[in-house]
């Protein structure tokens, strides 16, 4: 599929940029399982992807390494099973060459908080490393150091799209329940990915559907992203890409998504309430770590697998399942986690109202659809900001942090899919930058739900467009 080659195509072109100007150091720590060293290892197997090196985020099971989703709680764990992505990509013929590191159970957008150490940036700024992003910071860096082909990471917020801006490669999140997330050790069920045969036939059916052109695109640019934090690189970048657009021909459209303000607190109330029961399952007792001696404290009341859980989360794990265990109680379901449905639900009536395309998911269609105004894709800056240094990173408040998803997680709350594409930071825009400093600005598509297609298109015609300006 010719929109699926050019994300590898970009991939592969930043691998080449970076591998002739730069060593791979292996302090990177964006590898925490060498398949390649693995017996038995084939490398002619048939099919598409022959002899391809795919490295898969370490919370994605393979039967043949371990999958510790960067937590000391799953320490030693080998699953029986390939996840359903991982048996597609041998049916196809590539190579499971290595597992890559994250922030632990996905919980983080810096990649820092992993039980196996923290991943570095290729990139550094002043002599010190840049986040890599989170939370599949190890797939981003692996890629952009020419370690694999392509890698898989999982996206709940924002977790492929910003570590694919702050390395300079491409990064697609799919629609939410088209891609299968059997084998996927879960984080937040309702925002990662969902088997496909959980869609009804009536909307699959709907997807085939979709009759639009990338020759000649409507493109929103939604008012609500013009923020002040936006930084002056970024907003000189993001201006220079909707010039070309228009310039080549495309139809630049303001659109208004009010609700984007509440966007990034809703899902930090949801996302660690689905959490906090995802991860009540970690034990200790069938598998994984357990703490030596015994366990149980009957004098204080605790239960059998406290002190496990205890020693086996880490900080930010901790953190998040103590955040969506209050916002689940009786006294604070109805102020927090009902509050931040309403507004999930909010949020994607924004985007329904600014597509041309009806979302599939709904019977009863409402918005700006065929004629009349409505846009194929949105165009937004993928993070407001060039990547912070990891000394930066270590300074902020874990809520200054979270601010790093504010543009990825509207479409993460919709399920929506998005691409992150990166662009070259030119002329007057890169006075102050060093040469080892990143030189790529992420610029992030949206779509109609069900129009994956459509933005890999856009996505092309991005990259044509400024390429031709």
């Amino acid at each position: 599929m010719l929109s699926a080659r050019f994300c590898w195509r970009n991939a592969s072109r930043s691998c080449q940029v970076y591998r002739n100007s730069h060593s791979i150091p292996q302090q990177l720590n964006s590898i925490v399982h060498d398949g390649r060293t693995e017996p038995g290892k084939s490398t002619d197997a048939p099919g598409s992807l022959s002899g391809k090196t795919v490295a898969v985020k370490d919370n994605i099971v393979t039967k043949d390494l371990p999958t510790t989703a960067a937590s000391r709680i799953l320490t030693g764990y080998v699953s029986s099973f390939d996840a359903t992505v991982v048996q597609l990509l041998r049916q196809h013929g590539a190579i499971i060459s290595a597992k890559t590191n994250l922030d632990e159970f996905g919980m983080g957008s810096h990649s820092q908080h992993s039980h196996a150490g923290a991943v570095l940036s290729p990139f550094s700024r002043g002599g010190v490393p840049l986040s890599p992003g989170g939370s599949s910071g190890g797939s981003a860096v692996a890629v952009a150091t020419g370690q694999c082909w392509a890698a898989l990471g999982t996206d709940t917020g924002g977790s492929v799209r910003l570590p694919a801006a702050y390395t300079g490669i491409v990064g697609f999140k799919p629609s939410y329940g088209l891609v299968s997330r059997r084998g996927v050790i879960q984080y937040a069920n309702s925002l990662d990915t969902q088997d496909p045969t959980s869609l009804s036939a009536t909307v699959r059916e709907r997807l085939g559907h979709k009759g639009a052109d990338a020759k000649r695109l409507r493109i929103g640019v939604p008012i609500e992203y013009n923020i002040d934090e936006l930084s002056p690189v970024v907003r000189a970048t993001y201006l220079r890409t909707l010039k070309a657009l228009q310039n080549a021909g495309h139809i630049l459209q303001p659109v208004s998504l009010p609700t984007t303000q509440q966007a990034l607190s809703a899902y930090y109330v949801l996302a660690p309430a689905e959490a906090s029961s995802n991860l009540a399952k970690y034990d200790g007792i069938r598998y994984g770590y357990r703490t030596p001696g015994s366990d149980a404290s009957p004098k204080n009341n605790s239960p059998l697998y406290a002190s496990t859980r205890g020693e086996g989360f880490g900080e930010e794990v901790q953190r998040r399942i103590l955040l969506g265990a209050y916002t689940l109680s009786s006294e604070a379901i109805d102020n927090y986690f009902i509050q931040a449905q309403k507004v999930r639900r909010l949020v994607q009536r924004d985007f329904d109202k600014v597509f041309a395309q009806p979302n599939p998911l709904l019977d009863r269609q409402t918005g700006a659809h065929g004629d009349d105004g409505g846009v194929e894709v949105l165009l937004t800056p993928t993070a407001p900001t060039l990547p912070p240094t990891i000394e930066e990173v270590k300074q902020q408040s874990p809520v200054e942090s979270y601010m790093n998803d504010v543009f990825t997680v509207p479409a993460s709350l919709a399920g929506l899919p998005a691409i992150s594409v990166p662009v070259r930071i030119n002329g007057k825009e890169a006075d102050g930058l060093e040469g080892t400093d990143v030189h790529d600005v992420g610029m992030q598509l949206v779509g109609q739900f069900g129009n994956d297609e459509l933005v890999l298109q856009a996505a092309e015609v991005v990259v044509q467009s400024l390429t031709s300006s």
